[in-house]
């Protein structure tokens, strides 16, 4: 069986700098990584790619061939690999024996919640070649500063949990950041845990723009929690514990650790060294007391900091 974790998320979430750090991080615990960038625009690639879409179609040449945008042209690209499925097969046949494979897929949101394309080419991959992949979804920390990018940030993790239909987990990224994105309305679990919603809605209501969606900003929140699917894991890509954390968390979902009794135990003991990882152990590291507040809008609330 091979391991993999299929890295997406929106533009400026990470997924190339996580890529890289991930690599690093997975060699240094004994793991022989490859990495597979399936983003046909990005051509600044920090680390060593073992397989480059770029070798099979370029998304510069499809704009200018067939007029399109870059949107319209990573659509038609994912619809190219798919039709060239057997190129990428033929690619990683020879690091199936010993490598731990990183998908790095484009950033645009459609192809994962919305197109069949990208999709497709994940199942075919699945099916043909035995890979037990992860998806590892990046949604920027600084989202939770605004409880209308928040809410959005939620449906798209929820709309690309059940379209992929993929082992997934959900990761607020650039967590070492999120000072410099303002204060936060509640304590971190209250994002992390996705807990009630509706305590957002006296926030959005300070914002003329979404008070007027009142009722829509309601429906929707009550869906995700209907669903209660989504909830969030935090990332520091720079930060040793925070990474093997993010690894322990992800070697469950793919079944990593029931793979190999040895040599899991033998790499789980490099990762466990450290404290435990908690969320009120990152919100204490990177986030100060008078970053959380609310205190003034609804001192009783057991969410806010006391």
């Amino acid at each position: 069986m091979v391991f993999g974790q299929v890295v997406i998320g929106p533009p400026g979430s990470g997924k190339t700098t996580y890529c890289n750090g991930m690599s690093q991080f997975l060699q240094l615990i004994g793991r022989k990584v490859a990495v597979i960038n399936l983003d046909p625009a990005n051509d600044a690639l920090p680390y060593e790619c073992a397989i480059n879409i770029e070798d099979l179609i370029k998304l510069e040449d499809v704009m200018l061939e067939h007029s399109l945008g870059p949107n319209g042209g990573l659509v038609y690209c994912m619809d190219y690999l798919e039709k060239n499925i057997d190129w990428l097969e033929a690619k990683l046949k020879p690091l199936l024996k010993d490598h731990y494979l990183l998908f790095d897929f484009p950033g645009q949101v459609e192809l994962f919640f919305l197109h069949e394309n990208a999709k497709r080419v994940i199942m075919k991959l699945i099916k043909k070649l035995d890979l037990r992949l992860t998806a590892v979804h990046l949604v920027d920390a600084h989202l939770c500063s605004d409880p209308g990018k928040y809410i959005s940030a939620l449906l798209l993790s929820l709309s690309t949990m059940l379209h992929l239909e993929l082992p997934h987990v959900n990761v607020l990224s650039k967590i070492d950041l999120i000072e410099n994105y303002g204060k936060l309305a509640f304590n971190l679990d209250f994002y992390t845990d996705v807990q009630d919603l509706s305590y957002l809605q006296h926030h959005l209501d300070q914002d003329p723009r979404s008070s007027k969606y009142r009722k829509l900003t309601k429906e929707l929140c009550e869906v995700i929690e209907n669903f209660c699917l989504v909830n969030f894991t935090t990332l520091d890509i720079q930060d040793k514990e925070s990474v093997g954390n993010l690894v322990k968390l992800i070697d469950k979902t793919n079944g990593y650790i029931f793979a190999g009794i040895d040599a899991s135990a033998v790499e789980f003991s490099k990762i466990a060294v450290g404290p435990c990882f908690t969320v009120a152990a990152v919100q204490e590291k990177y986030m100060k007391d008078d970053d959380v507040f609310g205190e003034e809008d609804d001192p009783d609330h057991k969410l806010e900091k006391q």
